[in-house]
């Protein structure tokens, strides 16, 4: 299953390049990165659950 979204910050500030995680139940369940127009999608097996999207935390970096 496909899930697409559309995010706008109401800065207008891009997203692009953004990776983000699609959470179900607090769980990362598939990733995707946002394009130049805000759009991105995230392949996922189909079921019923709450879903969450936060950025990958992965690119931060610590010092």
């Amino acid at each position: 299953m496909t899930i697409k979204l559309k995010l706008e910050l109401a800065s207008g500030q891009s997203l692009k390049g953004a990776p983000l995680e699609l959470l179900a139940k607090g769980v990362p369940i598939a990733r995707g990165v946002v394009d130049e127009h805000g759009n991105v999608a995230f392949d996922a097996k189909p079921g019923v659950a709450e879903f969450a999207v936060r950025v990958d935390r992965s690119i931060l970096r610590t010092g």
